[in-house]
């Protein structure tokens, strides 16, 4: 019996495989997820925060801080009261379901917080007063 010849070529071929559409996605997916992140608005200075028993993990989406010296940060910059409002609003066009926490120092006017806090209410934010663990 003779041989058929296979349609299978034998030659030896370098098989290379094509990158660049696997690198596409890539790039498509870090861009997607740098896009849809929500980014913290640091407030820009450290603060003595008091302690608290309760221990709740949260991810606010800005941070507002008040010093001993009763300064208000945001966003790395100090603020009147009376500018607040107007920082706050801008925050909330970046991020209209944001959340704020307030680092307020053991050394702060207790009024000041509470007047923060109570911006931050009626502007209908969800607010909550940073604490040690």
């Amino acid at each position: 019996m003779a041989r058929r010849a296979s349609r299978v070529n034998t030659d030896e071929e370098d098989v290379e495989l094509n990158m660049t559409p696997m690198l596409d996605v890539v790039f498509i997916l870090l861009i997607f997820f740098i896009v849809t992140s929500v980014f913290i608005k640091e407030p820009g200075v450290d603060t003595v925060r008091p302690d608290a028993v309760t221990e709740d993990d949260e991810n606010p989406s800005m941070l507002v801080a008040v010093t001993a010296d009763n300064e208000i940060w945001v966003n790395r910059r100090v603020y009147e009261m009376n500018e607040l409002r107007g920082v706050i609003e801008q925050l909330l066009q970046e991020n209209p379901l944001g959340k704020a926490m307030i680092q307020g120092d053991e050394g702060a006017n207790i009024g000041l917080i509470l007047d923060v806090q109570e911006l931050l209410s009626e502007m209908e934010v969800e607010v909550k007063i940073s604490t040690l663990q």
